[in-house]
């Protein structure tokens, strides 16, 4: 592997850049690296990775751990026998940016030895050393290697914010860590169940499993895993106690001082106060671009509109503000273009979610605003209800919020609400696992050889009425045996990088004869919206939308949707360059009141999840324009999801009683047919189900007579 230093910048990369400002980047990128905080400690940092295999890393905002400490240990030789270093983020923008940066930094195209991995996107190679990615994408990793055997040091980064995937796969780095370390000694294949609680599950698997990739894996020895928790919290102990007294250390920041503000009196209306202290900030404070922290897509999309507006309102001299918003769901090249500097003359201002908190450092930012909200999704497991509701930030929240507007020099926060409502709020924010659906954490688990779910070593126990309730859905979906062991179709199901019932309802459309359209379906699915309706162009948005529109219900309405784009693109295709090809569909979707973006995605998942099945052996048919084998296909995979029209025109969910509405969306919002299924149950001010379909109610006594039975 040729070295990584900055010497090697790739001119096939740069070769846009003339070659003065080819050296003069690389000189500020040195510099930048030389000036972080961390750099000065370099040398001790590789030395306590030497020396502990588990060191905890508290590093403040700021300190240059997430991009540094990889080089560090790559220069440090911890590669050398062919392992890779890999980095897990808790969000697939993170893993990008970073991935970027660092790849700039050492002088190398991005893919080669340095790289990203995200759900259905893989920008690594065979030279690879440095990988980011996220961790739900190292937990399918663990799947097919569960020693996760070609990494010789994982680093779980931003491991306090405790998302769901972060705690199962802290869970299981614990147990792969200790059967590594048995393994060196030779006895990983001898003991079972010395003090591991619960972690012998793993090593159970390796030595029980018939499958001959598992069955090498005994006779082969393996370094100890080296394993890094970073955390911008100052609190190590949790990790540290969890991990048996690992040792923790602490890198200083470089924090400049931050001016806190907040309101006299509590503000009623979150929308109008950004924008009054944005313009606040614009027309009274010197330089600096300005980070507000808004719930959501929808309440960005509204600033960002009314920043507009509020513009044109004011002197051609104080126009120059420009928008970008940042959010989840928003594509990755969208996504990137908050990261550009501002023009000369002009101010930014980024309107994000809390995805701006802690996982991307987006530069330029002097002035913060917090209104001290946040969306969270919760659930209820009893009701098998996704509620995404808007409740309090932390004080945690709060602090990594101001935090950002101090990284490059003294900033300002302004905190819309009163002093006293901050002593108020809670310390930490309640962990994910806490609050979230376990029924692809709970399948997970069980595909990588867990299966007793319930006494997992979590580093904080979910709910164990949730656990239960995801084990009897899994069950019914026949993915557990009665012996509440993993089945065949479990297996399979475990292989798709989808939720649990989208995979079973790919297995089911097999038997069908129609996963042609359930692969389409389930693409469309699990996107963003497909169809986007802008304020000031409702009936022609409407008009649209009736030109696809199925009585059957919102997944024909889908796949209609994805055939016509797919025709009109290959019809292109034939006459034109595909890159034209591709600008005449932008053109076409936005014609169509589509999401072109979510259509792209769609079309993306569709082509891995294709030949994911293929490799499976599943038999891709089509049931062509038999829209009734695909209704009833719909009802064997959603059987869990079905509800009956009640005499007020409301909807009783069949398993759990929940009283629900159609969702305005739906194409059948109008049309209350008797029995639907439908994908989606939230609650915002109802609650609602979406992406519904019409079925006969004696499809679901004939199909899952176990649950339903002939009504009177």
């Amino acid at each position: 592997m040729p070295s990584m230093s900055a010497n090697n910048f790739s001119r096939n990369t740069y070769h846009h850049q003339t070659k003065g400002d080819f050296f003069a980047r690389k000189q500020k990128i040195e510099q930048q690296r030389k000036n972080l905080p961390i750099a000065a400690v370099e040398r001790r940092l590789v030395e306590e990775v030497r020396n502990n295999d588990t060191l905890i890393i508290v590093g403040e905002t700021g300190s240059g751990k997430t991009t540094q400490i990889p080089q560090y240990l790559f220069k440090g030789g911890f590669c050398r026998d062919g392992g890779i270093i890999g980095i897990t983020q808790p969000r697939r923008v993170a893993a990008i940016t970073v991935a970027k940066r660092v790849a700039e930094e050492c002088g190398v195209p991005l893919g080669q030895e340095v790289g990203y991995a995200i759900r259905f996107e893989d920008v690594t190679s065979g030279q690879t050393k440095i990988k980011y990615m996220t961790d739900g994408l190292l937990l399918r990793e663990a799947l097919l290697d569960p020693y996760l055997s070609k990494y010789s040091v994982i680093i779980v980064d931003e491991a306090h914010e405790r998302t769901i995937h972060t705690d199962v796969l802290l869970g299981l780095l614990k147990n792969v860590h200790k059967a590594r370390s048995k393994s060196i000694n030779g006895v990983a294949n001898t003991e079972h169940n010395n003090n591991l609680n619960n972690g012998h599950a793993l090593e159970e698997r390796i030595d029980n499993q018939n499958d001959g990739i598992l069955k090498a894996c005994q006779a082969k020895k393996y370094s100890p895993l080296k394993l890094i928790i970073m955390s911008a919290s100052l609190d190590a102990r949790v990790f540290s106690e969890y991990f048996g007294g690992a040792r923790a250390v602490h890198v200083q920041g470089r924090q400049f001082p931050v001016d806190i503000f907040y309101t006299h009196k509590p503000e009623t209306d979150c929308i109008d106060a950004a924008l009054i202290t944005i313009f606040q900030i614009h027309l009274e404070e010197g330089p600096g671009d300005i980070l507000v922290f808004l719930t959501g897509q929808e309440e960005i999309e509204s600033v960002e509109r009314l920043i507009h507006e509020r513009l044109r309102q004011l002197p051609e001299g104080s126009r120059k503000l420009l928008t970008f918003p940042i959010f989840s769901s928003l594509p990755s090249e969208k996504q990137m273009k908050v990261f550009m500097p501002s023009p000369a003359g002009y101010r930014k201002v980024i309107l994000a979610t809390n995805i701006a908190e802690t996982s991307v450092t987006i530069p330029g930012i002097k002035y913060v605003v917090d209104p001290g909200l946040v969306k969270a999704r919760t659930y209820d497991p009893k009701m098998g209800v996704d509620s995404l509701i808007i409740v309090t930030t932390s004080k945690a929240q709060a602090l990594q919020r101001s935090g950002r507007a101090g990284r490059e020099g003294p900033g300002k926060c302004y905190r819309l609400y009163q002093e006293s409502f901050f002593e108020k709020l809670t310390d930490s924010t309640l962990p994910e696992i806490r609050r979230c659906d376990l029924l692809n954490v709970v399948l997970q688990l069980k595909a990588l050889g867990i299966d007793d779910v319930i006494n997992f070593d979590f580093i904080e126990k979910p709910d164990r009425t949730a656990i239960v309730n995801s084990l009897w859905s899994l069950y019914l979906l026949g993915a557990v045996t009665e012996e509440n062991k993993l089945s065949d179709v479990g297996h399979q199901m475990a292989r798709l990088p989808l939720d649990p019932v989208y995979s079973k309802a790919l297995i089911v459309a097999s038997q069908f004869g129609c996963l042609k359209e359930m692969l389409i379906c389930v693409a469309m699915l699990s996107v963003e919206s497909i169809f986007y309706a802008p304020r000031e162009k409702l009936e022609e948005s409407r008009n649209a939308l009736k030109s696809f529109a199925s009585p059957e219900g919102d997944h024909l309405t889908l796949l209609n949707v994805y055939l016509t784009a797919d025709e009109f693109f290959q019809k292109n295709k034939t006459v034109n360059s595909e890159e034209k090809a591709e600008k005449n569909l932008r053109k076409w979707c936005k014609d169509n009141y589509i999401n072109s973006r979510s259509l792209k995605h769609a079309r993306d998942i569709h082509s891995q999840i294709l030949r994911n099945v293929e490799q499976m052996g599943l038999c891709v048919t089509s049931c062509e324009d038999d829209t009734l084998l695909f209704r009833r296909c719909l009802a064997a995979s959603f059987f869990l999801k079905a509800a009956m029209k009640q005499p007020d025109g409301a909807y009783r969910v069949t398993l759990s009683g929940l009283i629900v509405q159609i969702h305005p969306s739906s194409v059948l919002f109008r049309a209350k047919p008797e029995c639907i299924v439908f994908n989606e149950l939230v609650h915002t001010n109802h609650s609602y189900v979406r992406n519904v379909s019409r079925i006969d109610y004696l499809w679901l006594v004939e199909l899952a007579p176990h649950l339903y039975a002939v009504q009177d």
